[in-house]
C-alpha cells in the first residue's frame, strides 16, 4: 500500500533460468539504448536496470484486478507468484507475466486481509504475511489455511502490541537453505526510536514448522519504511526502503543488510539507541532516482519518472556474484499510481 508520507535443485535453477530469461525477453520490458557509460542503465556501481514493463498496469483477470500487489516470490512451478493485498495470490507466467491463475486469500473467519509479505516454501505452501495483526499463515496451493506461526506480544498492533496501525510485517523473506524466515516491521515500535524497525525471525523446528527464532534490529533512512525484504544464501538480506511525499514522489532506495552480528533484541523492551545494541550494518546498493529512466513516464510527481510506489522484490537468479532481481509497483488502484515490474542486476559483492 501507499506509503506514509514525510522440487529439485534441477526443477528450481529452470524454473529461475525460465523467469529470468522470460522477464528479460518477452514482457514488453523497456530497455535504453547503447551508446555511452550512463546509457549502460547503471543505477549505481552495484546495480544495473535492464528495463520495465507496464504490461499489467490496469488489466483484470477472472473478474479479478491486477494491481496492489505487495510481494513477489518464485514458485517451483517457474511461474512468479504475485501477491495483491486485497486477498488475492496471482500465478504468473515466467515468459510473458500475463496471469495463468488467481487464488483467493483470507483470515480463520473467511475476511480479506490485508497481505504484505509472500514466500513459497519448499514444499508448495505459501507463508503470507499481514499487517492488521500481524500474522504469518500458511496456506495450501489451493488456498485453504493450514495454521499460523506465533507472534510476539509487542509486535501486535496498540493495544494489543506496541506497533503502529498499517506498520507492522510488510516484508517475508526465506534463507534459501530453508531453516529461517524474517518478516521486517515497516516502522518503528511506539516507543522505539523512529526509523528502528525489528527484523523478527523463525527457526524450522524438527516437524517443519517454524518456532520464534531472535529478533534484530534495523534503522531506515530518515522518514522512510521497510516495504520488503529478501534473503541471500549467507544471511545478508536485499532491503528495500521507500517513503512518498506529496508534490515530489517516491523515494526508493536499495539497501544490502547484515544481521549476522547484531543483538538478538527478542529481549530489549525499548530500543532507544542504548550502548551494547547492535542493529544490522547496512551498505546502500542504490538510490533508485538515480537509475534511468528508459523512457517511463508517471502519473504524478516524480523525481524520476520510472519510480513508482515499489512495494514488491524476489531474486529470480544468480550468476557468479550477480543477482537477477525483479521487483513490482503497488498501484493501491489508485489512477496517479502504476502496476509495474522492473528487472535488476544486482551485485552485492563483498560489501
Amino acid at each position: 500500500m501507499r506509503p506514509r508520507t514525510a522440487h529439485t535443485v534441477r526443477t528450481v535453477r529452470t524454473a529461475l533460468a525460465t523467469l529470468t530469461a522470460g522477464v528479460a525477453a518477452a514482457t514488453c520490458l523497456t530497455a535504453a539504448g547503447p551508446a555511452t557509460a550512463a546509457a549502460r542503465n547503471e543505477c549505481s556501481p552495484a546495480v544495473t536496470i535492464q528495463g520495465f514493463s507496464d504490461a499489467l498496469d490496469e488489466t483484470t483477470f477472472e473478474g479479478t484486478f491486477v494491481g496492489n500487489l505487495s510481494a513477489l516470490a518464485v514458485d517451483r512451478r517457474g511461474t512468479l507468484a504475485a501477491l495483491s493485498d486485497r486477498s488475492a495470490l496471482f500465478s504468473l507466467d515466467g515468459r510473458t507475466l500475463q496471469p495463468r491463475a488467481v487464488t483467493p486469500l483470507a483470515d480463520e473467519n473467511g475476511a480479506a486481509l490485508d497481505s504484505e509479505g509472500l514466500v513459497v516454501d519448499r514444499d508448495g505452501t505459501y507463508l503470507v504475511s499481514t499487517e492488521g495483526e500481524p500474522a504469518v499463515r500458511r496456506y495450501s496451493p489451493g488456498g485453504e489455511i493450514l495454521g499460523r506461526l506465533a507472534v510476539p506480544d509487542a509486535l501486535r498492533v496498540a493495544p494489543a502490541g506496541r506497533a503502529v496501525s498499517n506498520g507492522t510485517f510488510e516484508g517475508l523473506t526465506l534463507r534459501p537453505d530453508g531453516r529461517t524466515l524474517t518478516a521486517a516491521m515497516e516502522y518503528a515500535l511506539s516507543g522505539d526510536s523512529p526509523g528502528t524497525v525489528r527484523f523478527q525471525t523463525w527457526r524450522r523446528d524438527a516437524r517443519g514448522g517454524f518456532a520464534l527464532g531472535a529478533q534484530y534490529a534495523y534503522r531506515t533512512d530518515a522518514g522512510l519504511g521497510v516495504p520488503e525484504i529478501t534473503a541471500l544464501a549467507d544471511g545478508r538480506l536485499l532491503v528495500l526502503e521507500r517513503g512518498y511525499t506529496a508534490g515530489y514522489g517516491n523515494t526508493v532506495r536499495l539497501y544490502l543488510a547484515d544481521p549476522r552480528r547484531a543483538t538478538d533484541t527478542s529481549g530489549v523492551a525499548y530500543l532507544t539507541g542504548q550502548p551494547g545494541v547492535r542493529t544490522a550494518a547496512k551498505t546502500l546498493l542504490a538510490d533508485l532516482v538515480d537509475c534511468p529512466d528508459l523512457g517511463a513516464t508517471a502519473r504524478q510527481p516524480q523525481p524520476n519518472p520510472l519510480l513508482d510506489n515499489i512495494e514488491a522484490m524476489a531474486v529470480t537468479g544468480k550468476h557468479g556474484g550477480r543477482l537477477d532481481v525483479v521487483l513490482a509497483s503497488d498501484d493501491n488502484q489508485s489512477v496517479n499510481q502504476i502496476t509495474r515490474f522492473y528487472r535488476l542486476t544486482v551485485r552485492p559483492g563483498g560489501h
